[in-house]
């Protein structure tokens, strides 16, 4: 049996890497294909884990839009599964690589397995195009990986059977207790340099699309408040690429004494951070699966989230990018030890750091 892994993003490798050394530690047969939708970032992430694909299809261009990415990534995913010819294909989570590797798939009969189905916001443009990616990509799945119970019900509410539908919990919680170290030194001395115990460092991330423009101008603005009103906190903001991103960041970051712009940061760096900060302000959708096992408070920057188990334990918090209501909650976090040790001391809902073990154990049983 031969099995194969895709994948093409930062998130995806994080989240695949996992069952990738799975199946090295196994000695399976299997073949990992990146299509490098992202490319440096991607780059980073197989260096961090050791990985090397089989095969690199390298379609990252200047400018790509999505009707670049799906069509390149299905004509060139045709040869090599039509040459590989694998009995199953591994996806993930809801990026434009996994609906497109997907479709490939069925167009060649080759069974598809969901890694992080069912999860759902229900409002098509809102997270875009990822909400419309992984709905897609359900009913070409034939193997469902949930997470947790809730993604679970969503998939049988749309009718997947539940005899197809296995609870493993994300491999995410998996990639971070891989890395971790409470003794990581920085390479950037300035991170060395910051007093995480007597500073109550907030790590900030914020990137999605439908958050670019005004949403973002609040958030930073927000952000901009709460270090010039509080003396004991810093902001730690690692810059996404993105032009749109780069641009609100420089007007209304830039130069604020306590805050920290600085390059985006590779996986590993990123997770000590994540347990050196104080509060974390993001609006990724992994970071609030990760922060929970870190006992981190999160406040999602979002009006939507797919990943609602984290809002109803109470480890995090959806808030959107209101400037008013960004200052309040996190103010209270900032103030109110009480309220802060209530987020930060409940158990993380997305996992045990076993995913990928059950994962690979389903699909040796099913196939």
């Amino acid at each position: 049996m031969k099995i194969a892994i895709v994948f093409g993003t930062r998130p995806e490798a994080i989240k695949m890497a996992p069952i990738v050394k799975e199946c090295e530690r196994r000695n399976l047969n299997f073949v990992t294909i990146v299509t490098a939708q992202h490319r440096e970032m991607l780059d980073q992430k197989l260096e961090v884990f050791g990985i090397k694909p089989g095969y690199d299809l390298d379609i990252m261009q200047a400018n790509q839009d999505l009707f670049y990415i799906t069509s390149s990534v299905i004509n060139e995913m045709k040869p090599i599964l039509m040459k590989e010819k694998p009995d199953v294909i591994l996806v993930q989570g809801d990026t434009t690589t996994t609906f497109a590797t997907s479709l490939a798939s069925f167009y060649l009969k080759i069974p598809v397995g969901h890694v992080e189905a069912g999860l759902r916001t229900w409002n098509k443009y809102n997270p875009f195009p990822e909400e419309i990616n992984r709905q897609l990509t359900t009913r070409l799945t034939d193997f469902h990986f949930a997470p947790t119970e809730w993604s679970k019900k969503n998939l049988i509410a749309e009718g997947v059977d539940e005899s197809k539908i296995f609870i493993t919990g994300n491999t995410v919680i998996d990639a971070l207790l891989m890395i971790v170290d409470p003794n990581y030194r920085f390479e950037d001395e300035l991170l060395n340099e910051i007093d995480y115990k007597n500073k109550k460092v907030i790590l900030l991330t914020s990137h999605r699309r439908e958050n670019f423009g005004e949403p973002m101008r609040q958030t930073f603005s927000a952000c901009k408040h709460l270090v010039e009103t509080n003396p004991d906190v810093e902001l730690i903001y690692p810059v996404h690429p993105n032009p749109n991103v780069q641009k609100m960041a420089n007007e209304v970051l830039r130069g604020v004494d306590h805050v920290h712009l600085i390059e985006p940061l590779d996986y590993r760096p990123f997770v000590q951070l994540m347990n050196k900060c104080y509060l974390i302000l993001t609006d990724s959708g992994g970071v609030q699966e990760e922060a929970p096992s870190l006992g981190k408070p999160v406040l999602v920057l979002r009006k939507t989230t797919e990943r609602p188990e984290a809002i109803q334990v109470g480890t995090a918090k959806l808030v959107g990018t209101d400037k008013d209501m960004i200052i309040n909650e996190a103010q209270r976090l900032l103030s109110d030890k009480s309220a802060y040790l209530e987020m930060s001391t409940k158990a993380n809902p997305y996992g045990d750091g076993k995913a990928a073990e059950r994962i690979v154990n389903i699909v040796l049983e099913k196939l």
